[in-house]
């Protein structure tokens, strides 16, 4: 059986399809295309993340985390340059 191409590039899967396959709305595919032949199955389930990506119930979740480190690596690097300009001034009026 023929299917058409939408002006969007697409193609709907026929119901027997998806359902031998399992292709329920929202399921992510892979095509493949060699030569003439295009091949259409379904992507195998993404792994889940570990270690602090796991838990997504973590009150402090990796980007909180993040943030705050590079706020306190930013005051840091503003004391520093704070430092800096006080020992340039006790240089130039000592």
């Amino acid at each position: 059986m023929t299917y058409k191409v939408g002006p969007k590039g697409q193609v709907v899967l026929p119901k027997a399809v998806r359902e031998r396959l399992g292709i329920r709305p929202g399921d992510e595919v892979e095509v493949t295309g060699d030569g003439e032949e295009v091949a259409i199955r379904k992507a195998p389930p993404a792994r889940q993340p570990r270690g602090i990506l796991a838990d997504p119930g973590d009150p402090q979740p990796l980007t909180r985390t993040l943030e705050a480190e590079h706020r306190w690596e930013m005051a840091r690097d503003e004391m520093r340059i704070e430092e800096w300009c006080l020992r340039d001034l006790q240089r130039s009026s000592g």
